[in-house]
């Protein structure tokens, strides 16, 4: 990418049924990579989850959205306080590429590039069934890596699921229907 300025927050529909995303965020990339499959750090911006460092290998995701930020904001009807995935890792080329199968929603892969004294994080979520989930993952994955990037930066996050539910409003306008 040659002109980081024009980063957009807003995931982007590389394909019909693939989301991208990317965040230019502090480095060095090695810090970066830890926020993504270290349980403790990963947990702080998106789900916990032990991640052996192997293709193949399973991974379970626990989301705890409440716990994201303080205070949390209004969670949506329907949303419950914790969300497992047994997933699977499908392609690891530390500290540059990870890839996660999303069991029955795609595929997952966060590329990174170093830039400077920044990184460049990209978000691509592959084979998603439908406009609904799309929505639901952009606000997400948007909600999301706004919290990595307060946390990499040192801000406080804005409260996730006020976040979240202006994202999905957002998201409706953005996406073709």
């Amino acid at each position: 990418m040659n002109d980081l300025a024009t980063l957009d927050a807003y995931g982007v529909l590389s394909e019909p049924d693939t989301l991208k995303l990317t965040r230019l965020l502090p480095g060095p990339i090695e810090r970066v990579w830890a926020y993504l499959t270290d349980s403790d750090l990963r947990r702080q911006w998106l789900a916990s989850g032990k991640m052996e460092m192997k293709v193949g290998a399973p991974v379970e995701l626990v989301w705890r959205n409440d716990e994201l930020t303080n205070p949390p904001g209004e969670r949506p009807a329907g949303f419950p306080d914790e969300h497992r995935m047994a997933s699977q890792l499908t392609e690891l080329d530390p500290p540059r590429k990870l890839s996660i199968s999303w069991t029955g929603s795609g595929d997952v892969s966060f590329e990174l590039e170093s830039v400077g004294n920044k990184v460049l994080l990209t978000v691509t979520h592959r084979s998603i069934a439908d406009r609904a989930t799309m929505l639901m993952f952009g606000a997400g994955w948007h909600m999301h890596l706004d919290i990595l990037a307060a946390r990499a930066t040192g801000a406080e996050p804005m409260p996730f699921w006020d976040g979240w539910s202006r994202l999905m409003k957002d998201y409706e306008q953005r996406l073709p229907a």
